[in-house]
């Protein structure tokens, strides 16, 4: 892929994981909860994780305009994806209760990882490099 071609799908999959992150994870804790909520009603943690990942899609939105400036952030993205959706994937293989969680937002992360370093490899470097 051409670098250029490459760019655009970068800032075309930070803005639709920014938009995402910002507008979708709330509303599908509450038509799929058990693909994306860990708790059955109103629950502080689910609240904390909707504020991260919002924050976090603000963020993706911003660096679309430069993905370039942004790899401290894509990187980020694509590291705690990896490690959120790790720990969430041994805890659902672990409680019966939660293995919808490996059809849902397990998957979802690794996505969203996955993407970004095959658009932005330079990302999964940024952190080691000295």
């Amino acid at each position: 892929m051409r670098n250029e071609d490459r760019l655009k799908y970068l800032r075309a999959s930070l803005i639709i994981f920014g938009v995402i992150f910002v507008f979708a994870v709330y509303p599908l804790t509450v038509l799929w909860p058990a693909g994306w909520a860990w708790h059955h009603g109103r629950s502080e943690y689910l609240e904390m994780i909707i504020a991260i990942y919002a924050t976090l899609g603000v963020f993706l939105l911003l660096a679309a305009r430069d993905p370039e400036r942004h790899l401290s952030l894509i990187s980020f993205t694509i590291w705690s994806s990896i490690v959120h959706g790790g720990v969430m994937a041994v805890q659902a293989i672990g409680s019966p209760m939660h293995t919808g969680h490996l059809v849902g937002d397990v998957p979802a992360l690794f996505i969203v990882a996955a993407v970004l370093a095959w658009l932005c490899p330079r990302a999964l470097k940024a952190p080691f490099d000295s």
